[in-house]
């Protein structure tokens, strides 16, 4: 096997990590604001909105295996998996504005544009993702750089999500005017634009530096044997599967319940305590006037939903960047990755289900419960990344052979369904409670929409710690793996 140094730039891994910050444009858009755009702006009812999520999802879930194959057996002079990272920055960003579009069209017609949109969406996703996720399992093989590089990656990727929560609401309602329908689609418009620049920024700025065993056999048959008797792979699916069933539950609830069970009156007088609020012959600052620019100063009490919950997803990704940047490496370092992935969604579990307690009124205890989910789960986002590459080196370990395109396209697999699972659970929750679009909602219909945003998430959140207690990939076998890879890719040289 041909072997270069391990060591990473810092602009490369700057670079990689852009591409996850294009591709978390999509991904949160799609995660905390399809299944509510499909309701109250496109008009589709909340139980054939949730199907399309779950059907499309599922169905496009059966790509990536594919992706996998294809992408495991692509050679250029580019290497196996940067080439569609490039191929795929165009159609992403078209699918993506024409999955938020809202032709005028009848209910099956809606239903229908929706369905079709969106799973080319996920498609393509697939196509663009997993490779990109395969490229970071072989820039190195360095356990710290790859975790070095995890964790960069979700820097931007939190940024990202920052971006999409925090001013998707307020750029809608500012390029809108009254108008959500164009509003939405001069907000993704933007945003695929941005899409197409950083995945080409990725692609000329990262270099593959693992490539498998010279001698290995090309074959699909001995690839999905090796990695459905991997242990390791196994607990990780049944992870990713259930964490996705959760944030794209969490997500999509969330909307709806500051829409729907926040008291907005308390919340518009939280938010002027913020300043971010507009009064009558009051002048502003220069802050207070980019605030307002990007849509983030209320002006009446109908605007607190668009403020009030982009100020509550801005200052829990601030929390989660923080958490990122400072505590999971350093605390992977000491003790290990599954630990650390243990405790902390073990605590976000806890946290999460505290929601259905939380007086609708009391808006300050939403926003610190949300301060101390965001702070216990932010070290577990670049470990799961950073696991799934270790159970590629894991699988090349014990087989010989390494298949990563394919062990990343299993697992993204299960993201996909897990999204679509999460998505449709809402949507048939809250409809089964009673829920009506655009309308002031029963008790009923509020008591699903917090189960939503609390209990149930909090306990698929439960399974994924179930499964990390089955994944073995501890600190020292990690090391150890690490240490024989490399001795036989340097006798192999």
């Amino acid at each position: 096997m041909k072997t270069v140094s391990q060591k990473v730039s810092f602009g490369e891994k700057v670079g990689y990590s852009l591409g996850d910050g294009s591709a978390n444009l999509i991904f949160q858009m799609m995660m905390m604001f399809q299944l509510f755009f499909y309701t109250d702006v496109f008009g589709i009812k909340a139980t054939a909105a949730g199907m399309i999520l779950l059907v499309a999802r599922i169905f496009d879930a059966f790509v990536d295996p594919v992706v996998g194959i294809l992408s495991d057996r692509t050679n250029t002079k580019w290497g196996k998996y940067r080439p569609w990272i490039l191929w795929t920055a165009l159609p992403f960003a078209v699918f993506f504005v024409l999955a938020f579009a809202t032709p005028d069209l009848g209910e099956r017609g809606k239903i229908l544009y929706a369905g079709i949109t969106y799973t080319l969406l996920m498609s393509v996703y697939s196509f663009n993702n997993t490779p990109y996720s395969s490229l970071g399992g072989v820039m190195t093989s360095d356990i710290k750089e790859r975790t070095s590089i995890s964790s960069i990656r979700f820097v931007t990727a939190t940024i990202a999500t920052f971006v999409v929560q925090g001013l998707t609401l307020p750029l809608v309602a500012k390029f809108g005017q009254g108008d959500a329908q164009k509003g939405w689609s001069w907000t993704i418009g933007l945003f695929a634009i941005v899409v197409v620049v950083l995945l080409l920024v990725t692609f000329f700025t990262t270099k593959e530096r693992i490539t498998p065993p010279a001698n290995q056999k090309t074959s699909v048959k001995q690839d999905l044997k090796d990695i459905l008797h991997n242990g390791p792979w196994r607990a990780m699916f049944v992870l990713t599967l259930f964490l996705f069933v959760t944030l794209a539950m969490w997500g999509s609830g969330m909307s709806y319940y500051f829409n729907y069970v926040v008291d907005k009156d308390a919340l518009f007088a939280f938010l002027k305590n913020f300043g971010l609020v507009a009064e009558a012959g009051q002048s502003y600052g220069s802050f207070h006037g980019f605030l307002n620019a990007f849509g983030l100063i209320a002006h009446d009490n109908s605007q607190v939903f668009a403020v009030g919950f982009s100020l509550f997803n801005m200052i829990g990704q601030i929390i989660t960047l923080l958490g990122v940047i400072f505590l999971s490496q350093f605390l992977s370092n000491i003790f290990g990755k599954r630990n650390v992935f243990i405790v902390c969604l073990a605590l976000t579990a806890v946290f999460t289900a505290l929601f259905f307690v939380v007086p609708a009124d009391r808006i300050a205890n939403i926003f610190v419960l949300n301060i101390l989910k965001s702070l216990a789960y932010a070290p577990t986002i670049p470990l799961l990344w950073a696991m799934m590459g270790d159970v590629a080196d894991h699988s090349e370990w014990v087989n010989h052979r390494r298949a990563t395109g394919f062990v990343f396209a299993g697992i993204v697999f299960a993201l996909k369904a897990g999204l679509g699972v999460g998505g449709a659970i809402c949507g048939g929750i809250i409809d089964s409670f009673g829920f009506v679009a655009n309308a002031l909602q029963t008790d009923e219909a509020i008591q699903g929409i917090k189960l939503t945003a609390s209990l149930i998430p909090a306990a698929t959140f439960a399974v994924g710690v179930v499964a990390l207690f089955f994944y073995p990939i501890s600190k020292s076998l990690n090391e150890k793996v690490q240490a024989e890879l490399i001795e036989r890719r340097s006798r192999a040289h």
